[in-house]
């Protein structure tokens, strides 16, 4: 047998300065600012770019979700990178991709100058976004945990997902601002553009950053033992095959979690619920605010009680309330749509968190990365980019509001078989049980 394969993830390396931990950990806010910035202008965007007419806010969302289908090929691109010369450097250049897009994004002509090509352009800037997050997530989520300490992995790695949802929270606050002191002309016009100027300030500033940070010092390990692999994906593919399969059903329940039940919530409350877009915008910040309070809480009772436990009921809890939230939410009162996104919001916000630390611990540090772009972000592709796009549909074309949280409920139900069956990977639990992830 391989022994790097039965090497145990929690083996002991030198951990990170504070000053790494904490530049990895605000890295992701820059990243869900600029992805889901256009899913909570949505409709805005629909407007400008697609006319506004019957179907554009479909084409928007479908815009979303072949920019998306480009994040699993920017993953594989982005890990040979990090797994082959170090993780800090594929984070630079990913960060950097991410700021011309979004700067380009900001100036880029609209509909009213030049015709239906806006919508074309504006897919295109998608797509390079899309290939550019790809890299963004697993390297960070890898960084931090084979940068911290073993007794609090769970709590250090999942503020990868918390520092993500305050870029949510950035997004949705700087769209209900721009949205509430402009005018539907101005906006439409040019204020449309404040939020994305905002972004590639954010994400140039985060590539400053993190030219200060120090290397992985596992992958440090590896480069001194010689066992980097040469074909990344390859190795993780040939060795880890059960870690891909488990990493995939563990992101697919985070995915759609968060896709469906965060960010689609606006235009689902905006199209059925009877909500203006300043309204449902204005209700989603509470609702980033939840998820950003849930998510250490999860990551520390990961590190005390397990992953597996936190997975196991956060899975069935994921399987029994969606499908009434969202029926609570299509009553069009603002105290029900509340309850509904802030339920909604703990439940993915606490998923992500063990999603963030449990996905990472099935590899060992030898293509670690390229077995999360495999596994975790094709995953993603597929629940998250694909979902909001027909969970619209089904509800436009079905006119049933509980459509997007039977969406969830199947994929919690098809999932949990698998989580049931994963090995407890918490360095700080029984340590036989993370020999062989």
């Amino acid at each position: 047998m391989d022994h790097r394969r039965s090497r145990p993830v929690h083996s002991e390396t030198p951990v990170l300065p504070p000053h790494s931990l904490a530049i990895a950990a605000f890295s992701t806010v820059v990243e869900w600012y600029d992805f889901t910035l256009y899913l909570y202008f949505a409709t805005v965007l629909a407007r400008t770019f697609y006319g506004g007419g019957r179907g554009s806010l479909l084409l928007t969302l479908g815009g979303f979700a072949v920019a998306y289908l480009m994040r699993p090929l920017g993953a594989i691109a982005f890990s040979h990178i990090g797994d082959r010369r170090g993780r800090r450097h594929m984070l630079l250049i990913s960060v950097a991709m991410m700021t011309a897009a979004m700067l380009a994004t900001a100036l880029m002509p609209t509909r009213a100058a030049v015709g239906p090509t806006a919508g074309w352009l504006l897919l295109a800037l998608r797509c390079i976004m899309g290939f550019s997050v790809g890299g963004e997530y697993t390297g960070v989520v890898a960084y931090l945990l084979e940068g911290s300490p073993a007794r609090c992995r769970g709590l250090i790695t999942s503020s990868a997902s918390a520092a993500s949802e305050i870029g949510a929270l950035l997004a949705v606050g700087v769209s209900a601002l721009t949205v509430s002191l402009m005018s539907e002309t101005d906006l439409q016009r040019w204020g449309w553009r404040i939020p994305f100027f905002f972004g590639a300030a954010l994400a140039g500033s985060v590539w400053i950053a993190r030219t200060w940070m120090d290397e992985s010092p596992e992958f440090r390990s590896q480069q001194e033992r010689g066992t980097v692999p040469k074909l990344p994906i390859g190795h993780a593919v040939t060795n880890h095959r059960r870690g891909i399969a488990r990493g995939f059903a563990i992101s697919a329940l985070g995915s759609i979690t968060y896709y469906v039940g965060i960010t689609y919530v606006p235009s689902f409350l905006t199209s059925v619920g009877g909500m203006s877009e300043r309204q449902s915008l204005w209700l989603s910040t509470i609702a980033a605010v939840a998820v950003i309070l849930v998510t250490p809480i999860t990551g520390m009772l990961t590190d005390r009680i397990g992953r597996k436990p936190v997975l196991r009921a956060l899975c069935i809890a994921s399987a029994a309330l969606p499908i009434t939230m969202f029926s609570l939410m299509s009553r069009s009162t603002s105290a029900a749509a509340l309850a509904g996104a802030v339920v909604l919001a703990f439940l993915a916000g606490a998923i992500s968190a063990v999603g963030a630390v449990s996905t990472a611990e099935q590899f060992p540090g030898e293509a670690r990365i390229s077995g999360l772009a495999l596994g975790a972000t094709t995953a993603t592709a597929i629940f998250g980019g694909l979902t909001p796009f027909f969970a619209q549909l089904m509800v436009e074309r079905l006119k049933w509001p509980s459509a997007p949280g039977i969406m969830i409920a199947i994929v919690a139900i098809g999932v949990l078989p698998i989580i049931l069956t994963i090995r407890e990977t918490a360095p700080t639990m029984n340590s036989s049980a993370v020999r062989k992830p």
